[in-house]
Formats: C-alpha cells, sequence, structure tokens
C-alpha cells in the first residue's frame, strides 16, 4: 500500500480516481486523500468500487502488490458506513495464519481511520483474547475456515449472537481454497453463516494468478441468485521481466551460485519441500551467508522471527516453501530465485510477483536446477508461461466425504439436528447439486448403521463409533478436512522450534537421532512418546528431517510442453551457458521428438518405452490397463516403460484395444493409499467412497488428447546390430 505523504496532496480526479472515487463514503474519501496521502486509485481499485457498492459477489485479479485489499476493502467499509452496519459484519479469510497475522496491522489502520475495529481470530489467539472478542466483536474478524468450524461447534460460544450482523465474506488467495477441498468446506461453512445471519452474504475472492475466473466466480457464489462478475481490469504497463535458467546439477551447487550472485542483495529463494528447505539454508550458512528459514512446520514464533530479521536486513537470504507465495509482506525484495520447479504457472507467478514492486525496478526470477528430472519440466513451465497459459482452478469433483462431516459438525452446533432440519443449512449442497437425495441420504443411513452418528427419537447425534474416530480433545478432527501425518513438537529447553514427522526419531544406528529444523542442527536428548514432545541441544553433526508429503503430478499441459521445448531450438527464457549445453544433451537424445505425437521407442529387446508426455495420472491408468502385457510396468509423468515384452506387435495392438477402443473406460487402480487421502471416507458407502475418488482421479480429458495424437513407430537398432520395428 502507498505510504503515507507529508504535504498530503489532493486527489487526482478524472485521472484513475474521478466518478468511481465519488460513489465512496465521505468520511472514507477525506481520510484515503488526507490520512493515507494517495494521488489516486489503481486500476482495480477503481473498477471494483460499483460492483461491490452494489452488493455483487466479484473474483477480484491483479498481479501480486497490484491494490487487490484495498480494492475490496475501501468499498466494503464505506458500504458499512453509507448502510450503517453494525456489529461483526465482514469476514477476513485467509488460507494460512501468517498471511492473516501480516494483514491484521494494515487492515486495523485502513478502517480504524473510519472508526471501525479488526481483529484476528485463530490458533494462535489465547482464551482471553477471545473472550473479549465474543463479548464485544469487531466489525472485522481475519481468521481461517478451521477457526470459523471451531467457533460454530464450541458450546462456549453463542454463534447465532455472533454471526447476527454478518454481510460480506472476503477470501484473500481465492485460488488457494479452490483448487482443494478446503474450499468445499468453506463454501459450507459459508452456508452455516448464510442461515444464522438470516441473509445471504457478498462474496468477494482476490487472487493474482487464475486460468478461469469465471468459473472461479460461479464457484465462489455457488448457489445464490445475487449478480456476480469477474473484475480483472488492464494492468499497468510494465517493465519485461527478467526470467533464467541455470542448470547446477546438486544442491551444494545451488547454494555456491546463490553465496557468489547478487550480494549485498535481499533474495528470496524457494524450495518446493521442506527437507529442501533445510538442506539449502545448512548449505548456506556453511559459506558464510546470512540465511533465514520459513516453512509451515517451524513454529509460530521462529517463522515469524526469520520473516522479521529477514524484512529488515540486507545483503541476506530466505529459504522458504510455498508459504511464502502468498503475499506475506517480507519487506522490499531484490530478487527470487527458484530451486528446481514449482509444478504450476499459477505457482511461478505468484512468486515472481515478489519481486519488481520498486518503481523503475523488473519483476525477475532465477531457475537454479539441480536434479536431472526437474530440468525439462523447469523449461516446460517456462514455455507455458512464455505463451501466456495458467492452470485453470479445478476444484475436486463430488465431496461426499465433507457433507458428511458437516452433518457431524451441524449435530455438535445444533446438539443434535433432525433428517429434515439439515437441507435449510446445507441446502444448495456446493459441489453435491447433481447427486441424487437418495445418495445423501444413503450416507446418513450408513452412518447410522456403523454409528458414527446415532439417533434418538429423530434427532440425529454422535454415535460411539463418531465419538471414538473424532471426539478426542473436543472433536479437533473434524476442524480440519486434511489427514495429519502424525508428528512430534521439538523443543530447545522451553522454545518451541517446530515439529517433524515421527519417523526421523526412528534410530538406523546408535546414538542419539540427529535432525535439521530451522537451516540449524539438533542433537535429539529427550524424547516423551506420549506427550509427543522431542527435546533437542545444537550439535555440529549434520542431521536431516523427515516430513511425508506426496509431490503434485505435473499438469497435462505442460507435460504436453516437454515435447514442445524438446523440439525447438531456441529456448522460451534467458538459458545459462550450462544450460544451452544440458538442453543440447537433451535434444540430440530426443531427437525423435514432435509435438503432437506419442513414440513408442523398443531400447533393448522386451523393453518398450511409450512416450505419452501425458501426465503421472494418465499414464498410470494405461499402465493399469496394460499390466498383463508385460512383466513389469512403470509409469511416470512423461512414459510408460514395459520390461518382459514378448511381442512388441501383440504390445500396439494391445495399446490399440485397452487404451483406445470404443468400449474402454481407464481408470487409476484404487489402493489404500489413494484412500487414505480421503479424510472423513469412512463416513460413506465402499459404493460412493469408490464413486468420488474415481471422479477426483478422472484422466478422460488427457486420455482423449491423446487418443488424437499420431502415434510414430521408430526403428531401432540394439548393440547386437538387430534391428526391430515398433
Amino acid at each position: 500500500m502507498a505510504s503515507v505523504s507529508q504535504d498530503k496532496p489532493p486527489f487526482e480526479k478524472g485521472g484513475l480516481g474521478g466518478f468511481a472515487f465519488d460513489q465512496l463514503h465521505p468520511a472514507l474519501q477525506h481520510h484515503i486523500v488526507n490520512s493515507l496521502g494517495w494521488r489516486s486509485l489503481r486500476p482495480l481499485q477503481e473498477a471494483a468500487i460499483a460492483p461491490i457498492l452494489r452488493g455483487e459477489h466479484a473474483i477480484l485479479l491483479a498481479p501480486t502488490a497490484g491494490g487487490k485489499t484495498e480494492a475490496a476493502l475501501f468499498p466494503v467499509l464505506s458500504r458499512m458506513l453509507s448502510e450503517r452496519w453494525e456489529g461483526l459484519s465482514v469476514l477476513y479469510i485467509c488460507p494460512i495464519k501468517a498471511l492473516l497475522n501480516n494483514l491484521e496491522p494494515r487492515l486495523a489502520h485502513d478502517a480504524g481511520l473510519v472508526g471501525r475495529r479488526v481483529a484476528l481470530w485463530h490458533g494462535d489467539i489465547g482464551p482471553a483474547r477471545k473472550a473479549k472478542l465474543i463479548a464485544d466483536p469487531p466489525d472485522i474478524l481475519l481468521t481461517t475456515p478451521e477457526s470459523l468450524e471451531v467457533t460454530l461447534i464450541s458450546r462456549r460460544i453463542d454463534h447465532r449472537r455472533l454471526f447476527a450482523n454478518l454481510r460480506c465474506v472476503v477470501l484473500d488467495e481465492v485460488h488457494a481454497f479452490a483448487g482443494d477441498d478446503r474450499g468445499w468446506h468453506l463454501l459450507y461453512l459459508l452456508e452455516r453463516l448464510r442461515r444464522i445471519a438470516g441473509r445471504d452474504l457478498q462474496r468477494l475472492g482476490l487472487s493474482a494468478t487464475v486460468g478461469n475466473p469465471e468459473q472461479l466466480c460461479d464457484w465462489l457464489a455457488a448457489g445464490s441468485a445475487q449478480p456476480r462478475g469477474v473484475i480483472n481490469p488492464p494492468a499497468d504497463a510494465s517493465i519485461p521481466a527478467e526470467v533464467e535458467l541455470d542448470w547446477v546439477g546438486n544442491l551444494r551447487n545451488a547454494a555456491l551460485v546463490i553465496s557468489r550472485l547478487h550480494r549485498g542483495e535481499k533474495r528470496l529463494v524457494f524450495c518446493d519441500s521442506r527437507v529442501r528447505v533445510e538442506e539449502l539454508a545448512i548449505e548456506l550458512r556453511g559459506l558464510g551467508v546470512r540465511t533465514y528459514v520459513s516453512h509451515s512446520c517451524l513454529s509460530l514464533e521462529e517463522r515469524h522471527a526469520a520473516e522479521t530479521a529477514f524484512s529488515q536486513g540486507q545483503n541476506c537470504v530466505i529459504v522458504a516453501t510455498s508459504t511464502l507465495e502468498l503475499g506475506i509482506d517480507v519487506g522490499d525484495l531484490d530478487r527470487v530465485i527458484q530451486i528446481d520447479a514449482p509444478s504450476r504457472v499459477s505457482s511461478f507467478l505468484q512468486r515472481i510477483g515478489r519481486t519488481g514492486r520498486r518503481s523503475g525496478t523488473a519483476r525477475n526470477c532465477l531457475f537454479l536446477i539441480t536434479k536431472e528430472e526437474a530440468f525439462l519440466p523447469a523449461a516446460a513451465l517456462l514455455q507455458l508461461w512464455s505463451e501466456g497459459f495458467v492452470e485453470p482452478i479445478e476444484p475436486p469433483p463430488l465431496p461426499m466425504h465433507l457433507f458428511a462431516q458437516q452433518i457431524m459438525g451441524l449435530a455438535l452446533q445444533e446438539s443434535g439436528i433432525t433428517v429434515a432440519d439439515w437441507p435449510a443449512w446445507l441446502g444448495r449442497l456446493p459441489g453435491l447439486a447433481t447427486l441424487e437425495r437418495g445418495d445423501l441420504q444413503r450416507i446418513l443411513d450408513f452412518m447410522l448403521e456403523t454409528e458414527i452418528l446415532h439417533a434418538d427419537q429423530g434427532l440425529l447425534g454422535m454415535g460411539r463409533s463418531g465419538e471414538r474416530q473424532f471426539g478426542a480433545k473436543h472433536f479437533m478432527d473434524l476442524f480440519s478436512v486434511f489427514v495429519s501425518p502424525p508428528s512430534i513438537k521439538v523443543f530447545h529447553g522451553l522454545q518451541e522450534i517446530g515439529e517433524v514427522h515421527q519417523s526421523t526419531f526412528i534410530l538406523k544406528e546408535e546414538g542419539p537421532a540427529v535432525l535439521t529444523l530451522g537451516g540449524r542442527s539438533w542433537a535429539t536428548k529427550y524424547i516423551d512418546w506420549p506427550r509427543r514432545k522431542a527435546y533437542v541441544e545444537p550439535t555440529e553433526l549434520r542431521g536431516r528431517s523427515q516430513w511425508l508429503s506426496a509431490g503434485q503430478p505435473l499438469h497435462f499441459a505442460l507435460c504436453q510442453a516437454v515435447a514442445r521445448v524438446l523440439a525447438r531450438e531456441e529456448p522460451p527464457v534467458a538459458f545459462s551457458r550450462r544450460a544451452v549445453e544440458h538442453m543440447a544433451e537433451l535434444r540430440e537424445a530426443f531427437d525423435w521428438v514432435e509435438p503432437g505425437k506419442t513414440f513408442l521407442i523398443a531400447d533393448a529387446p522386451g523393453s518398450l518405452v511409450w512416450w505419452t508426455f501425458a501426465g503421472r495420472l494418465a499414464n498410470a491408468a494405461i499402465a493399469n490397463a496394460l499390466a498383463g502385457e508385460a512383466t513389469k510396468v512403470i509409469a511416470d509423468h512423461l512414459a510408460i516403460s514395459f520390461t518382459g515384452v514378448v511381442d512388441l506387435a501383440s504390445m500396439a495392438t494391445a495399446i490399440r484395444e485397452k487404451v483406445f477402443g470404443k468400449a474402454t473406460e481407464l481408470a487409476l487402480p484404487l489402493d489404500e493409499e489413494f484412500i487414505a487421502e480421503l479424510k472423513f471416507g469412512e463416513c460413506l458407502p465402499a459404493e460412493l467412497r469408490d464413486r468420488e475418488m474415481m471422479a477426483r482421479y478422472d484422466c478422460s480429458d488427457a486420455l482423449a488428447v491423446l487418443a488424437s495424437l499420431p502415434m510414430a513407430a521408430i526403428r531401432l537398432r540394439d548393440s547386437s546390430g538387430a534391428e526391430w520395428q515398433c
């Protein structure tokens, strides 16, 4: 946000302000001009005023640092003043607590100018502070979906009194919600809040990176008859971004490059796993680089200290996961460096958007590729970016398990609910409107049969099985929609450092477990297993921590772009000399690649690789269908490998019939690992649970594109001189 001007110049009407600015409440106009010292509004801020004042639902789009927060806040504050909203009337919801903490001072200042109050409500806010907020609610409450669920379920909070005056909800970084089950959870919570408030709630979503904004807007306004629209005015012309890709081969070399490059500047380095963040931080500190660390498994105090020190320093590096992708203020950055590549163009746009905020500076990002398997995906991602592609946001289909979770939440919220009551709370059924009511009744019947629910004279409450599975610590398991891996909190004395997966402490040799956390190494002194706490002390030994998380599958469009990168002569962005040489080697090895084709390659007798460039999910479905055609079948993002193929001609026939046949319906095998990802899946009958999982891992679109591509037959010669035809 613009800093306060000392001379308080007048507002430039007729520029970016004018008629739109005049629609704001006079008190707010006065403070924008005289207290904030603003001379003009940004394009999004001007365009958002009229539709928000009319009460429309909206998606507000602008590049990072494009003024989205004020674009939503100013007209909402104007409505608050003009329409005399009282009590808690606005919820401002963020995907992570750190972003809420970061936004609170800024929102509190702006709202305070017109006599309105802002407060935080999340898991790190103490009981005494929450009790004061309940007794005297603020006008705007900053919170997360999980904290909202706690508030609704808690018997110590009169949620009807607290939310009675609610009128508007702002969803910051809305794309981070919509792409997974937290989005559906949030929409169900808004349905319950709508019932409590007795009115439809205006919904405003903020984002910098969306490939399908109209569809996202429809998702946000699900079930509402109110007008909705996307607000996405042309952005101001900016200096072209400076993007470069370098091949360094390993993480130690990446640390060496970072230590020598851009000395004296502030550098934000992204890694896409917490393990890599910790390893790189150790390497950088070993090279004398002032290094800070930020990721979700560090304690709040550790993260805040690191982010504050970095924001106030110079000539330093902060190494982070995607937690610093979401707009948290870490000061005025000079450089963004990406280790390997994110799996989405949208993530890259968020990250590069952290730079170039000073007048006359360009957005920039340096890719340092440390692993062979990351080089082509990184180049393909930059190819897509150069083409203007951004992935569409695709909410996971059929969230039936969340319907079950919401029924349990309502049973606790209302101290019992009848079968006739729930449609009044959830009747618009976000994500499930296409289901038959009989399917939903089957879920309720199943939960009663398995004693997850209990019926007493028609009143549904938690049953014995439900209490056993979800009742620990006041039903904490119901608040979040994701399965939490078993973790151990790590302490140095009384100071909490963070948490790691419990497998970190499985001893493989004599001596204490040595782990890395916060970019430092720690030797374990004692583990309190019942309380799930580990006590550590600093050590010079090198350790390694464990966190279990599955990497995101690469988008179909990204895998297809790999073929285009291999086939083109010039790289999509600036490549270092090392990267140019490495790409030349890859192009020579893949000199047969042509975009718009798939390739069957026999690289040895009995071995066959089908290069589909279709992505891991589609390839896994194909591998499952062809499992009987070879002794071993392995799928990855780009290809399917077959070992022990008896007859190549019969394999080609099997592909035509089993993969591309008219009656073929390919699907992923739903093993226990897949099913375990579905929290509350045990609340669904097996047939409905399988239907949901099949819908979520559907790859029919990718397979349809694949079926339209010609398959190239390539004749190869092995080392003995024998030839064969694919």
